[in-house]
C-alpha cells in the first residue's frame, strides 16, 4: 500500500476544500454571468477550467474519508472508480484548460489584430468540448484496470468474492503491465505537452510585453506576474505527481511516495482562483464588489452598535440625574422634618 501520512493528507485536503470551493463558486458566479451576457473564448476556457476545479472539489469528501480511514476503503466500492476517476480526469483537465489560456493570451499579444478579427467564441467551445472528451477517454482506464486478471477459478462452486480493503491500489503484476505504459503515456501526452506548450507561449508573453512600453507599468507587471505564476503552479502541482508516472514505469512499481506527490496536484485547485483574479478583469471587479459590500454591512454595523451605546448611555445618565436629584429631595425632606421637631 502507498504511503501517506493521515494528518498531513487530511490537512491538505480540508485546507483545499475550505478555500478552494468558495473561491471556485465565486469565479464560476462570474464567468457564467459574463459568458451569458458577452461570451469571450478566455472567459469560456476559464468557465470550464472553474467547472473543472469544483467537479473535483465534490468529490474530495471521498478522498479525506479514505484517508482518516489510514487509505482504507468502507464505502460502496462502486464508488471508488467513480470518486478515483473524476478525481485524475479533473487534474488532467486543468493542464489542458490552463495551456488552452496561456495559447489565447499569446496570442492576443503577438498577433492583436489577426487574433481579435479571427477569435471566436464556438472556438473555445469546440476546444472546451474536445479537452473533455479527450481527459474521459484517457482515464478511462481506471474502469477497465480492476478486471485485468480476474478470471474465475475453474472447477469451483464458490461465488463469495472477498471485498476490497483498498481503492485503486496493490495491483497485480497483470495490471501493472497495463497500467504503467499508460500512465507515461499520460504523462507525456498529458502533462510534458501542455506544458512545453504553455512554457513557449509565456516566455514569449513576457518577452513581448517587456518590449510594449506604452502598455501601463502596473498592468504590463500584472501580466508577467500572471504568466510567471501559472507556469509556477503549472510545474509544482502537476510535476511531482507526473514523475511518479516515469519512476514507477523504470522501477516496474508504483513508488511509495505517489500519494504524497498527489497532494501538490490537489493544491492546484486552490491556486486556480489566484490565475482567474490576475487573468479576468470580470473576477476582479467581483472580489472588489464583495469587499465593499462586506466593508458597508460592518459599516452599518459598528454604527449601529456605537448608535445603541450612545443612546444607552444618554437614558443611563438621564436616569442617574433623576435619581441623584430624588435622593437630594429626601435629604432635604428628612432635615426639615427634624428641624420642626426639634424646635416642638
Amino acid at each position: 500500500m502507498q504511503e501517506c501520512d493521515t494528518g498531513l493528507c487530511l490537512s491538505v485536503y480540508i485546507i483545499t476544500f475550505v478555500l478552494g470551493f468558495p473561491t471556485n463558486l465565486l469565479a464560476f458566479y462570474t464567468f457564467w454571468k459574463k459568458v451569458r451576457q458577452r461570451p469571450t473564448p478566455i472567459d469560456i476556457l476559464l468557465l470550464n477550467l472553474t467547472i473543472s476545479d469544483l467537479l473535483f472539489l465534490l468529490f474530495l469528501p471521498f478522498k479525506m474519508h479514505e484517508a482518516r480511514n489510514d487509505m482504507k476503503w468502507d464505502l460502496p466500492y462502486l464508488l471508488c472508480p467513480v470518486s478515483g476517476f473524476v478525481f485524475y480526469m479533473t487534474i488532467y483537465n486543468s493542464t489542458f484548460f490552463l495551456t488552452a489560456v496561456s495559447v489565447e493570451r499569446y496570442l492576443g499579444v503577438a498577433f492583436p489584430i489577426k487574433h481579435t478579427l479571427k477569435r471566436r467564441p464556438v472556438y473555445a467551445v469546440a476546444a472546451s468540448v474536445f479537452f473533455w472528451i479527450f481527459s474521459f477517454l484517457h482515464l478511462s482506464i481506471v474502469f477497465i484496470v480492476p478486471f485485468i486478471g480476474r478470471e474465475p477459478p475453474i472447477n469451483s462452486t464458490v461465488t463469495y468474492v472477498e471485498p476490497k480493503k483498498v481503492c485503486y491500489e496493490n495491483f497485480t503484476e497483470a495490471q501493472l503491465k497495463v497500467l504503467l505504459p499508460v500512465r507515461l503515456e499520460l504523462c507525456v501526452v498529458l502533462f510534458c505537452i501542455p506544458f512545453l506548450i504553455s512554457s513557449y507561449c509565456y516566455i514569449n508573453f513576457i518577452r513581448i510585453l517587456s518590449r510594449l512600453q506604452h502598455i501601463d507599468r502596473r498592468r504590463r507587471l500584472r501580466a508577467i506576474g500572471m504568466a510567471l505564476g501559472t507556469l509556477l503552479v503549472f510545474a509544482l502541482c502537476f510535476g511531482p505527481y507526473n514523475v511518479s508516472h516515469v519512476v514507477g514505469f523504470i522501477n516496474n512499481k508504483s513508488p511509495q511516495w505517489r500519494n504524497k506527490a498527489l497532494l501538490c496536484s490537489t493544491f492546484n485547485t486552490c491556486l486556480d482562483p489566484f490565475i482567474f483574479y490576475f487573468s479576468s478583469s470580470a473576477v476582479r471587479g467581483t472580489v472588489s464588489k464583495l469587499q465593499q459590500g462586506v466593508k458597508s454591512r460592518l459599516c452599518r454595523c459598528v454604527s449601529c452598535h456605537m448608535l445603541q451605546a450612545l443612546c444607552g448611555g444618554a437614558n443611563k445618565t438621564e436616569k442617574d440625574k433623576e435619581h441623584k436629584q430624588e435622593e437630594i429631595n429626601a435629604i432635604t425632606a428628612d432635615r426639615k422634618r427634624t428641624g420642626s421637631s426639634s424646635l416642638n
